[in-house]
Parts: C-alpha cells; sequence; structure tokens
C-alpha cells in the first residue's frame, strides 16, 4: 500500500500571532515544581478548547534583505535536554553505559538555555526547512528541487533548529527526563514531568526543550519573526510527544490495550494542533528508528507503511525524512547522483528533504531526482567536549562557555 506523503509548498514569510505568556521558575530535585496557572492541575488533562491568540503579530524594525541561494543556511538539532542531569548522570539506576550514553547525545536543561541565548546574540533568526527548498517543474515537465532565497531581517542569519525522538520513550522516564507535553488551563503546552527524587509530578515550560524554545521566543520574538520555531522529528514505535499511539504486536488481540490506544490518539491530537498553531512543524524519522543504509527495501517499505499509518495520519503530510543514526541510503557526498533502491523507494513516497547528520551545513540538491539531502549539526556532549569540534561550533556558542563539567561524568575534554 502506498504511502501517502503529499509534499508541502514553500511556506510564506508571513508573521505569526506570538502569545505573551510567561512561564514559572525551574523545579530543582526535592523541592517545589513550577506548574501551570491552576490549583488543582491534573498531570494528564483533558483536550481543551483552543484559545484565540491575541497578540498583536511582531513586526521587525529592520528591512528584509536577500540571503541568496548560495549563502549557508546553517542547521543544528538537539534530543530531548535533560531536566534532572545529577539523576541521570549519577543517580538513577542505569547502567555505566548508558549514563554515558546520555553524556554522548544530549544536553541538559542549563546547557541548551545557553545555548538558544548565544544563538541570539550572535544574530541567527529561525526559518523553516520548507522555506529553504521547494519543488518546481522543469519546462520538460519532470520535478526538481531548488534552494530558494529567503528574505530575513538586515544583520541577521537564518537557522534552522529540529529535534530528534520527540517520542519521550520509556528509557526516558526513568532517567531524569519530561514525560510528555500537555495542554493546560491556560491553553498553553507544557510539560508533564515527574521528580525522581520525590515521585512528584508536575508541569512545566522550564525543563523541555520544545517548551523552553516557546518560552525564550515570547521573551524575544525577534528571534523568530517569521512565526517559525522547530521541526519534530518522530518515530512512532513507542508512540509520540508522549502518547502511546503505537501498535504493539504482543497486543495484537488485546482490547484493553487497544481501547487505550485509542484515548491516546484523541488526546494528542489538540497537542499537535496546537504545535503546528505556533510555529512548529513535524518530520519522520522512521517508524522503528531503524538503519537506512543496511536494511532492505521489504523492510523499509513496511516501516514506512507503519509510520504513515501511526504518525502520519495524526501529524499530517510531511516531505522531511532524518535518516536515524545519521546512516545514509543515498551514499555518500562525492557519489553525486548515484543511490540505490531504497532512497529512490523513499522519494516516491513524497520525501523531499533527507537529513543526516555532519561537521557543517551541508546541502546538495540532486539534479536526477526530485530531492535534497542535507547535513546538521549536533549540539551534545560528544562535540561540547572535543577540541576539533568547538572550532566548528564557535559561529554558534564556545563549549567552553556551555558544557557543565561540575554535573556531567568524569570524562575528560580535548581543548
Amino acid at each position: 500500500m502506498k504511502l501517502l506523503l503529499k509534499r508541502f509548498l514553500p511556506l510564506s514569510l508571513a508573521l505569526a500571532l506570538l502569545l505573551g505568556l510567561a512561564g514559572c521558575g525551574k523545579k530543582e530535585p526535592g523541592t517545589a515544581g513550577s506548574t501551570a496557572p491552576s490549583e488543582s492541575v491534573e498531570p494528564t488533562p483533558s483536550p481543551t478548547p483552543e484559545p484565540e491568540d491575541t497578540a498583536e503579530p511582531y513586526t521587525p524594525e529592520v528591512p528584509l534583505v536577500a540571503w541568496g541561494k548560495n549563502k549557508v543556511v546553517e542547521h543544528i538539532f538537539f534530543h530531548p535536554v535533560i531536566a534532572y542531569p545529577q539523576w541521570a548522570f549519577h543517580d538513577c539506576p542505569s547502567s555505566k553505559s548508558q549514563k554515558e550514553g546520555l553524556d554522548d547525545w544530549m544536553v541538559t536543561v542549563d546547557e541548551y538555555n545557553k545555548i538558544l541565548q548565544n544563538l541570539y546574540d550572535k544574530g541567527y533568526v529561525l526559518v523553516s526547512m520548507n522555506d529553504v527548498w521547494s519543488e518546481y517543474t522543469t519546462e520538460s515537465g519532470e520535478t526538481r528541487m531548488q534552494r530558494n532565497t529567503l528574505m530575513i531581517p538586515e544583520g541577521k542569519k537564518p537557522l534552522i533548529i529540529s529535534f530528534d525522538d520527540t517520542n519521550y520513550y520509556d528509557y526516558m522516564l526513568e532517567e531524569g527526563f519530561t514525560s510528555k507535553l500537555v495542554i493546560a488551563t491556560d491553553g498553553e503546552i507544557w510539560a508533564e514531568c515527574t521528580d525522581p527524587y520525590t515521585g512528584e509530578t508536575f508541569l512545566t515550560q522550564d525543563l523541555d526543550a520544545i517548551t523552553i524554545l516557546d518560552k525564550f521566543i515570547r521573551e524575544h520574538p525577534d528571534f523568530s519573526p517569521f512565526g517559525v520555531k522547530g521541526c519534530l522529528s518522530l518515530t512512532g514505535y513507542q508512540g509520540i510527544l508522549g502518547y502511546r499511539t503505537n501498535t504493539d504486536s504482543a497486543h495484537a488481540n488485546d482490547a484493553a490495550f487497544e481501547a487505550n490506544r485509542q484515548r491516546e490518539i484523541e488526546a494528542v491530537k489538540p497537542i499537535i494542533r496546537r504545535l503546528k498553531e505556533t510555529g512548529w512543524y513535524f518530520g519522520s524519522h522512521t517508524w522503528g528508528h531503524i538503519n537506512l543504509s543496511n536494511k532492505s527495501l521489504s523492510y523499509i517499505q513496511q516501516d514506512t507503511q507503519k509510520w504513515a499509518d501511526e504518525v502520519g495520519s495524526l501529524v499530517g503530510p510531511t516531505q522531511i525524512l532524518f535518516y536515524p543514526h545519521g546512516a545514509r541510503p543515498d551514499g555518500d557526498h562525492d557519489q553525486g547522483e548515484d543511490y540505490g533502491e531504497q532512497f529512490k523507494w523513499l522519494q516516491s513516497q513524497g520525501f523531499r528533504i533527507f537529513a543526516s547528520v555532519g561537521t557543517e551545513s551541508y546541502s546538495q540538491i540532486k539534479k536526477t531526482i526530485s530531492a535534497v539531502i542535507c547535513d546538521r549539526l549536533h549540539p551534545d556532549g560528544k562535540t561540547l567536549r572535543s577540541g576539533k569540534a568547538r572550532e566548528k561550533y564557535l559561529k554558534f556558542y564556545d563549549a567552553k562557555e556551555i558544557i557543565d563539567l561540575d554535573v556531567r561524568p568524569d570524562l575528560g575534554v580535548t581543548w
């Protein structure tokens, strides 16, 4: 069954309405947590009516100027941020290798906050991947991708931010992360979190990458002059956004499991709707977080269909595919137009922008097929500790000023 993934038309650079609500203070282990504005907030509130935006649209105070097709659009990505680093790196019962894995691939809330401030201070503004590239029809009737000229505020630089694995996996719930997104009584997106030291469950906007960026933009609307926030890269095997919307072969004939799954599906719909309204958009990270470079075509086809059925059916069509593990089915950069049947099949299903991981914000528009491949940089423990990476990331921040060596494992640095 063919996956029905419609391509996006490039988004117009219209100004978005920004909301004025400020969040509460950060919760430390063993202390009272920040909560949504209600004396009795349910950890998993029922879907609430969507609020009307009343804030005036942000208007840039400087003229818009062209960012040409040959100028780099930087792209960085994060995994979910660690809300309780002392727990994640030291106190939780996970194995040493698991804790070091968190150190490799994650940043803490404090590090993330400092990175956002540095990006803002260095003049970056957020843009959408769907605006950077678009599809057009050639004179011969073939479709191809093109790099667009962006219009951005004078003196600013465009930046894409994406977030992998925004699914709130089971292991994350045990290792110092937030547990799901909810809509609170104020109609805004908050994160549900459980203090690993006290067991208290509460809502916060200060401990989750998504809500932190929401809050930062409310305080710095010129960081998002076009209403864009980030792209959420979703798998599906443990549901999405903290809701267990996934099927499970072990419960194939379990009526209670299916009834709960349907409740989770209904609960996540207003979250998706509100995220889209406030500047977030979605990409596929495959259903099973599979390595696309070494899986058979039939395996990829089955996985892609499951993503369409269980994730695409909820978040809508996307033209963006983020490679799990950074593993490319399109070949190395120097292979040009030589790519295999897996890549061609994925492209035939509607994917047009294929994002991997690299040491620079590289991109290449394919000439014989309608597709663009790109790389993005990864702020995390690996690059924060590396002297070689530090030089490449100075355009964004200085790792020496970001990394929190007081709480991370004692693994050293090379700068």
